[in-house]
């Protein structure tokens, strides 16, 4: 798959004018800041780091995330020598705190492989910088307690995850602590994996990415504390955007690659979902977006867009079209 630059269009439901808070960008004019970016991703890179259904080429690493990488690294910069003048007016020794990055969109809108590849971007650059890739995935509630709350139909809507946990993380990582665990999500048994955790140990930059990432408002209620929300956490936000359709067609195909697939394996959630015929299977997938998936995204994950720092549009082919920055 090729992927192609287009004309510019205007931002959906925001008018054109000087008082827009984005600047708007065809992909060749994007693809024009990159200046002097080295490419430093590979085919062999890109064949571990593309999703299922998705096929990345090395042109629109170059015309979308060269450029990009070229934006992160003036702003992790300029986020530094602001820490260090902070820490320098306080009189405080100066410690790591991460630097992070918030990606945000719908399920298989392309966030996973989106993160793959700025992490390895990023830990290209010549400071060398030690770089954290996280999913919210480890942050929802187990089955049996989504279950119990009567969830298992909301998997993925905001109530679905331990906000208090994932915040209590995001400050912790924030202050700089140590040794932080994050509880495992299994994709094969649609389930957190009991009594198993990875470590994150004082990384220069963390990406976060997850569906809600973006939200404005939490479950969060402690008496006496200011309401904090995730995004409050990010020095960076990018949103990954595309029509619903088009959405929608790609949740398909990969559902039924992963019928043929994950599903197979006698562990897996979905088991039985492989045994059945292919009409019924694609129905069944169908039924799941327009109940669960395609509610979250109308309800809960396209209303935040605006919220990010950058929007990357996708056309129906997978490819990024147009991106978005905002100007403060």
């Amino acid at each position: 798959m090729i992927c192609i630059a287009t004309t510019m269009v205007a931002l959906p439901s925001l008018k054109e004018s000087d008082v827009s808070p984005y600047i708007s960008f065809s992909r060749k004019e994007w693809s024009a800041l990159r200046n002097s970016t080295p490419m430093t991703v590979s085919e062999d890179d890109l064949r571990e780091i593309r999703g299922i259904n998705e096929n990345i080429s090395t042109s629109e690493v170059e015309d979308v995330f060269l450029p990009l990488s070229r934006l992160l690294q003036l702003y992790y910069q300029a986020q530094v020598n602001l820490y260090i003048a902070r820490r320098t007016f306080l009189e405080e020794p100066t410690r790591r705190v991460p630097y992070v990055i918030g990606i945000a969109g719908s399920v298989a809108v392309g966030k996973s492989t989106i993160g793959r590849l700025l992490k390895v971007l990023i830990s290209r650059w010549p400071s060398k910088p030690k770089v954290d890739l996280i999913t919210t995935d480890g942050f929802l509630y187990p089955n049996a307690v989504l279950e119990k709350k009567n969830l298992m139909e909301r998997k993925g809507f905001p109530e679905s995850y331990d906000i208090k946990s994932l915040i209590t993380f995001l400050y912790e990582l924030k202050s700089g602590r140590p040794g932080l665990k994050i509880p495992i999500y299994s994709h094969l048994t649609y389930d957190i994996v009991p009594n198993e955790f990875s470590e994150i140990d004082t990384p220069d930059i963390v990406i976060l990415e997850g569906l809600n990432v973006l939200q404005t408002r939490t479950t969060l209620r402690t008496k006496n504390v200011p309401e904090l929300i995730v995004s409050d956490f990010f020095d960076f936000s990018i949103y990954i955007d595309a029509e619903e359709s088009a959405i929608k067609k790609w949740f398909l195909d990969r559902f039924m690659i992963l019928r043929k697939t994950a599903f197979t394996d006698p562990r897996s959630y979905f088991r039985k979902l492989a045994d059945i015929p292919e009409n019924e299977a694609l129905k069944i997938g169908g039924e799941i977006w327009d109940r669960i998936n395609g509610v979250n995204l109308v309800e809960n994950i396209a209303p935040t867009k605006y919220h990010a720092h950058l929007i990357l549009v996708k056309g129906a082919d997978h490819c990024i079209t147009q991106v978005h920055m905002r100007k403060i």
